[in-house]
């Protein structure tokens, strides 16, 4: 099972700015996943090219089941994250973003500028995440269940969680 977390930032990826985003996406799986893993971390530059390549290199050459962003989201013109994702993505799954906003919209009346989403490329589920670390954990939380189940139904790795933390959800046969 391996997992990716893209950091996407011009100032992280320049080494002007330390990126802890990625570092609290980390943290939060060693807590929440109890099943073997490994992780594979980038920072890349804003940009529709620089994401979506670093998107497909993560998913076909690395073979990431699991490929979590961060950062790139929002309205401002650098941020071209959703952008890159049209261009990699085989199916969107537009329920994650759409809970991500719901659950960010309890803490904050700005949420609803993010162009958060989610799909598939093979058998890589891709995951937009905000940018802020405090934000990360409440979005984790929020639709992490789901993900066991979704990378079980495109062939990717399994994934087990511990209940304490996240407990996943498949359905019974």
């Amino acid at each position: 099972m391996k997992i990716a977390i893209l950091t996407i930032s011009d100032r992280a990826s320049e080494g002007i700015y330390e990126d802890i985003s990625g570092p609290a996406i980390e943290t939060w799986l060693a807590r929440a996943i109890t099943s073997p893993y490994a992780v594979l971390r980038r920072v890349v530059p804003d940009g529709v090219e620089n994401v979506a390549a670093a998107l497909v290199d993560l998913c076909d050459r690395e073979g990431a089941d699991l490929v979590l962003t961060t950062g790139g989201t929002g309205p401002s013109p650098r941020d071209q994250t959703p952008e890159a994702m049209q261009r990699v993505l085989e199916k969107e799954l537009p329920g994650f973003g759409e809970l991500l906003r719901r659950k960010s919209l309890e803490q904050v009346p700005t949420a609803i500028l993010s162009r958060q989403t989610a799909g598939t490329r093979g058998r890589s589920l891709i995951i937009n995440l905000p940018g802020r670390p405090r934000s990360i954990a409440m979005s984790l939380d929020s639709v992490f269940a789901a993900v066991p189940y979704c990378l079980d139904l495109i062939g990717g790795g399994r994934i087990e969680t511990d209940p304490a933390v996240i407990e996943s959800f498949r359905p019974e046969k």
